[in-house]
């Protein structure tokens, strides 16, 4: 059963009230999409801004979990409130999130703490749209950081981390992860390394992989660019070293932000890539339709039979379109 247009409303103001099972709700509803989706955005939207949002990614079995667990521990014992919305794989069956990650987290985080797993469902093209407006509602409902951990390296990732502040990329030794990283593209992305087990052989080794990288960045004048050079922490999770020496780093990030007018552009950079991705959804949608409809299939035909090309009937749809839009 949808929720009506009367409801998401009402659920939204309990939610700023602190209703947390009304904001479990709202994010079931903008995991789901469509119109009631919208709604809720449309809302969050108007009452955000403020929060600072973490991005945390990395290869799987790096520690991801354990660390971000190991970050709202001490992030709530300063009297804040987290809210981590953990992007999981899906199941193969029932289509949800895996709850590991909500699983492990659980026994670290505060009372004030918000943790959401959300589902992958083999895509990027839901997430595009749920992971902003979940971050939008968290914010609006006065959560602050609002965490995003990833499910591992990939475009995925690179994505989700184009909708964070400050992204921690987190490799291990052993792994190859630091040059994996790179050809991931993570490295352009990553504000922060964490080298995590470091307890580990082989981490000052990834520590010097990942100095000789960022040393290539500044031989190509990225570093000068942005007057910033991501700093590489050693840590381990599972003993909670390291973490406030991350949340640190993660500060300091802020302000930089903040001192350069960084933070404004990567604002405006995150509402245009959403912006981009509703569009191009949108764009999907009505292509779909106009390829199913009459004319469409007559394109189709005619593409079939070598009379005309793909190309030519995919101008020739965009042409129907922009005809039926004016």
């Amino acid at each position: 059963m949808s929720p009506s247009d009367n409801s998401i409303p009402q659920l939204f103001e309990q939610t700023l009230s602190g209703e947390r099972r009304c904001l479990g709700k709202l994010l079931s509803i903008i995991e789901k999409g469509g119109e009631p989706a919208d709604n809720v955005a449309g809302l969050a939207h108007q009452n955000a801004g403020n929060a600072h949002v973490i991005g945390i990614t990395g290869a799987p079995g790096s520690g991801k979990s354990t660390l971000t667990g190991r970050l709202i521990e001490n992030i709530a014992k300063v009297g804040k409130k987290p809210a981590i919305l953990a992007v999981d794989p899906s199941s193969p069956l029932t289509g949800g999130a895996i709850l590991g990650d909500r699983i492990r987290m659980d026994d670290l985080a505060g009372e004030g703490s918000f943790i959401r797993s959300m589902a992958t469902r083999g895509h990027s093209g839901g997430l595009a749209l749920a992971v902003p407006a979940a971050i939008q509602l968290f914010d609006a409902a006065q959560y602050n950081p609002v965490i995003i951990e990833t499910v591992g390296v990939g475009q995925v990732e690179v994505d989700v981390a184009g909708a964070a502040d400050t992204t921690v990329v987190v490799v291990t030794p052993g792994m190859g992860d630091a040059v994996q990283a790179n050809k991931a593209g993570l490295l352009e992305v990553a504000d922060i390394f964490v080298v995590n087990k470091s307890d580990r052989p082989g981490a000052n080794d990834t520590r010097r992989d990942l100095d000789l990288m960022l040393d290539l960045g500044h031989v190509s004048g990225l570093e000068e660019k942005t007057g910033y050079r991501p700093p590489i922490i050693m840590a381990n999770s599972l003993e909670g070293e390291g973490a406030e020496e991350i949340l640190m780093a993660i500060d300091d990030h802020r302000e930089h932000l903040a001192k350069s007018g960084s933070f404004q552009i990567r604002q405006e950079q995150r509402t245009l890539m959403e912006i981009q991705n509703r569009l191009e959804l949108l764009i999907g949608s009505v292509s779909h339709d106009a390829l199913q409809s009459e004319s469409g299939k007559l394109i189709l035909s005619e593409v079939l039979d070598r009379s005309t090309s793909p190309s030519e009937a995919a101008k020739a749809i965009a042409s129907s379109i922009i005809r039926d839009l004016n």
